[in-house]
């Protein structure tokens, strides 16, 4: 039980949780949970830069190629690996009873925000970066596709938030969490938050969270300094 859970996690001075991650939009999610969460865990960089996410040793643990990914210590016969950011979030979630509600509407919401982000926002903001920055040769029509997409996805949570002080109602919970990893790096995409004040509202919110910052903090740090 969550309850349960949590009075041994307080107990057990050793990291509960690994996490392998590098500073990326979706990787940095899992540091600012478990920070929210409390518990402990270590962090493993994969310097996706360098493609060590694609080693044998690696793809042992996630055969996409892909970080965050997540092993769970407290799991009896573990550890219980775990991959794909939305669902680590979601898993963390249920497991300590926090940030994510229980039942009804409220939780509907929570999931309703976690699958737009991950089939709209994130892809959209994603392939917009990627082609913007990494395309071997310019491809305007891909370019103006994912571009235009980024923007109408945050016009769309813009919306959301005129309306709530958070993208799934009244509470701070793990949909925010996944939109602020890819918020967090717009630049990438190149977005920015002017015709989206509501986001920007938003955004300053979460990012003033010592949890949020102290997460961000823990991921930048596996950045080497060249």
């Amino acid at each position: 039980m969550p309850g349960s859970f949590i009075r041994a996690a307080a107990e057990d001075a050793r990291p509960l949780f690994d996490v392998y991650t590098f500073a990326t939009p979706n990787s940095v999610k899992v540091p600012i949970a478990l920070e929210e969460l409390g518990l402990s865990y270590t962090l493993h960089g994969v310097n996706v830069r360098k493609g060590e996410q694609k080693t044998p040793e690696f793809l042992a643990l996630n055969p996409n190629g892909k970080v965050p990914v997540l092993l769970d210590r407290t799991v009896e016969n573990g550890p219980f690996v775990l991959t794909e950011s939305a669902a680590i979030l979601v898993y963390l979630a249920e497991k300590t009873g926090q940030r994510l509600p229980a039942g009804g509407d409220a939780r509907a919401r929570v999931f309703e925000q976690l699958f737009f982000h991950a089939s709209g926002l994130s892809p959209a903001f994603g392939q917009s970066g990627f082609f913007q920055r990494f395309a071997a040769e310019p491809q305007p029509i891909a370019i103006e596709r994912f571009s235009s997409e980024a923007k109408r996805t945050l016009g769309v949570l813009d919306g959301v938030l005129a309306n709530r002080p958070f993208v799934a109602g009244e509470v701070f919970t793990i949909a925010d969490i996944a939109h602020f990893g890819w918020l967090w790096r717009r630049a990438f995409a190149g977005v920015s938050f002017e015709d989206a004040p509501n986001v920007a509202r938003w955004y300053g919110t979460i990012e003033a969270r010592p949890a949020v910052q102290r997460g961000i903090a823990r991921v930048e740090a596996l950045v080497p300094q060249d």
